[in-house]
C-alpha cells in the first residue's frame, strides 16, 4: 500500500537522523530502483516474525514526520528485516528518499496491520502487479509458491528500465509473464493482456490477485468477471492512524462501507466500487501538492544557507 495522503504538513525539511541513535530502526539495505522508487530493508526482528502477506505498516521517519502506510513487500525472519518498496511522489516520500540511507534510523514503523491474506486452496492462482504494485504482491505469490499451488506471474512495467524484482518472482512462480508498454521486455501490453494470455493458456485457474493503481485493479476485475474467478485486490485509500477509528480509509464494497485499514486492505474485486475509491484518493490533491512546493523550497533554503556558511561572502574593493 503506498501513502495516498503524502504529505499535508508544511514543516521544513529536518535534520537526517544521526545512524544508531536513540530508539529507531535501522535501514540495513537500500536499493534505487529507478530515479524515483527505492526499497528500503529494515531491521525489525519481531515485526519480520509477526509479518504475514498482504499487511502494511505504518512509518514515521522522524518524530515530526508524516505517519505513511506502506504494504510489507517482502519480511525475512532468519534476518529479522521488513522490506519496503517506496515511489517517491509527494512531500514525505521524497522526503524518505532523501533521509532513508543505510546506516540511519527510521523513527517508527507501526504493525504489521490489516488483515492477512487469505491464502486459500485453490490450486492455480495468477499474481498480477502493476508498477509499484509488484512489490506487495510478491509476498502472496510467495505464500501461494509455498503452499503448493501453481502460480501464474503477470508484472507490468512503462519500460524495461523500471522493473525490478524479476529474479525473484521467477523464483516463487511456475510461469511468469512480463509487460511492458512499448515492448522492451517481455511482450507489449498492459497486465490486463498478460491476464488474458494466462487465462487462455491455463483454463484451470481458480483466483487472482491483482496489485496497483486503482484502473489497473478494475480492469483486472472486469476480465476475469465473465469467467466467475475469484479475484482479490488492495486497496490504498487515504488512511491515518491505520486503526479504524478516523474513518478517513473508508471504502464500498458492494452495499457495505469498509475500512481498508482493519476490514482490508484486500477485498473482492467484483464488488470493489472503483469510482468511489479514485474520487476519494483525489481529494487532497491540492494541499499535497501545497505540502510538496513549501518542502522543496524549504529545502533549496536550508542548502542555500550551508553554501554561504562555507563559502565567505567576497570583501573588499567592488565586493
Amino acid at each position: 500500500m503506498t501513502s495516498s495522503s503524502d504529505a499535508l504538513r508544511s514543516d521544513p525539511a529536518p535534520t537526517p537522523p544521526i545512524p544508531g541513535a536513540g530508539p529507531g530502526l535501522p535501514v540495513v539495505d537500500r536499493v534505487d530502483i529507478s530515479d524515483v522508487t527505492f526499497s528500503l530493508e529494515v531491521l525489525h526482528p519481531q515485526m519480520a516474525r509477526a509479518a504475514r502477506a498482504g499487511q502494511f505498516v505504518i512509518v514515521m521517519t522522524h518524530p515530526e514526520g508524516e505517519r505513511v502506510p506502506l504494504t510489507i513487500a517482502d519480511f525475512d525472519r532468519d534476518r529479522g528485516t521488513v522490506t519496503l518498496v517506496v515511489q517517491a511522489v509527494g512531500k514525505t516520500t521524497r522526503e524518505m528518499q532523501q533521509l532513508c540511507q543505510v546506516g540511519t534510523d527510521l523513527h517508527g514503523m507501526a504493525g504489521p496491520l490489516g488483515v492477512p491474506s487469505t491464502i486459500g486452496s485453490a490450486r492455480t492462482v495468477v499474481c498480477v502487479g502493476g508498477g509499484l504494485g509488484v512489490a506487495p504482491v510478491y509476498p502472496q505469490a510467495r505464500a501461494f509458491h509455498e503452499r503448493g499451488a501453481t502460480v501464474i506471474g503477470v508484472l507490468g512495467f512503462r519500460n524495461a528500465d523500471l522493473v525490478f524484482w524479476e529474479d525473484k518472482f521467477r523464483e516463487v512462480c511456475d510461469e511468469l509473464i512480463l509487460c511492458t508498454d512499448d515492448g522492451s521486455a517481455g511482450i507489449q501490453g498492459l497486465v490486463t493482456d498478460g491476464l488474458r494470455l494466462a487465462l487462455e493458456q491455463h483454463p484451470d485457474v481458480a483466483e487472482v490477485v491483482a496489485i496497483g493503481p486503482p484502473v489497473m485493479m478494475q480492469a483486472c476485475a472486469e476480465a476475469t468477471r465473465p469467467h466467475g474467478i475469484k479475484t482479490v485486490v488492495s486497496l490504498n485509500p487515504i488512511m491515518v492512524d491505520g486503526t479504524g477509528m478516523c474513518g478517513g480509509c473508508r471504502v464500498r464494497v458492494g452495499d457495505q462501507v469498509r475500512f481498508a485499514c482493519v476490514d482490508g486492505p484486500d477485498f473482492d474485486g467484483h464488488a470493489v466500487d472503483f469510482a468511489d475509491l479514485r474520487s476519494r484518493l483525489g481529494r487532497y490533491r491540492g494541499e499535497e501538492a501545497q505540502a510538496l512546493d513549501h518542502w522543496y523550497h524549504a529545502c533549496r533554503r536550508a542548502e542555500n544557507a550551508v553554501a554561504d556558511d562555507l563559502i565567505p561572502a567576497p570583501t573588499g574593493q567592488g565586493a
